[in-house]
């Protein structure tokens, strides 16, 4: 077991007085390695909020600089970091919320060549990047090395969230779907615009980032029902929650 030091028992005690979490819960926290892939509007909450939970080590991959752009949606920057590398300014956040978080930078761009040997090194991937080419080799990996992965993705206005364990099976004893079973291959280059080109509402990525760290303290502490087999899609402007299941092909 990973012994909680009497700071880490104060710090978590609105953990560990839940049943669901407790201190056999805070503990698996403490011990967790996850990866965090881009510190940018999805993953500034997921870090922050992990970091906050007590998750004992995040590995971040970003190759990216802070821009003044970024600072609309990306919390876990601020002024003072425009033009520093966002590793590092993400890092500087995390240990001001809790210096007791290992952090584990890798400035890289995360390739289908790279990705497996990193994700192997976590427990848990959360995935945060925004574009298809980094989710298909992230899930790829993720599938390949067996390790859980929470996914997400932003419009301008909407948001979708998901987790994939492909490499289990459900209840009724059929295997879990995967990433290429909602989406077998990248659209065409183009199709889906950027938010630098089509814009994005910055407390949306706060909303759907949030969602994800949920879904990912679920995983670790093995609590509630993860979103496996199921899209939940939120749509900001009508304030509505859907979910949809899906299989695998």
């Amino acid at each position: 077991m990973t012994a909680l030091t009497d700071e880490e028992l104060e710090r978590y005690a609105r953990h560990i007085v839940l049943p669901e979490i407790g201190g056999a819960g805070q503990q698996r926290l403490k011990r967790a390695r996850v990866l965090v892939i881009g510190a940018g509007g999805l993953g500034a909450p997921v870090l922050e909020y992990l970091a906050a939970a007590g998750v004992g080590t995040l590995g971040i991959v970003d190759d990216d600089s802070v821009s003044l752009s970024n600072l609309q949606r990306q919390v876990i920057h601020g002024t003072e970091t425009v033009g520093l590398a966002k590793t590092d300014s993400a890092k500087a956040t995390i240990a001001r919320i809790n210096p007791h978080v290992a952090v584990e930078l890798h400035n890289l761009r995360l390739t289908a060549d790279n990705a497996p040997a990193l994700v192997a090194r976590y427990d848990i991937v959360v995935d945060g990047s925004d574009n298809f080419e980094t989710r298909f080799a992230v899930a790829d990996a993720c599938a390949a090395e067996k390790r859980p992965l929470v996914h997400a993705a932003v419009g301008r206005f909407d948001g979708s969230v998901t987790v994939l364990k492909p490499f289990e099976t459900g209840t009724d004893g059929s295997p879990n779907p995967s990433y290429r079973d909602l989406f077998p291959e990248p659209p065409p280059p183009g199709l889906v615009p950027s938010c630098a080109v089509a814009g994005v509402l910055g407390v949306l990525t706060g909303v759907v980032g949030t969602l994800q760290a949920m879904e990912a303290i679920k995983l670790i502490a093995g609590i509630g029902e993860p979103l496996v087999g199921r899209l939940l899609l939120y749509d900001a402007l009508a304030a509505r929650f859907d979910t949809i299941r899906y299989k695998r092909n």
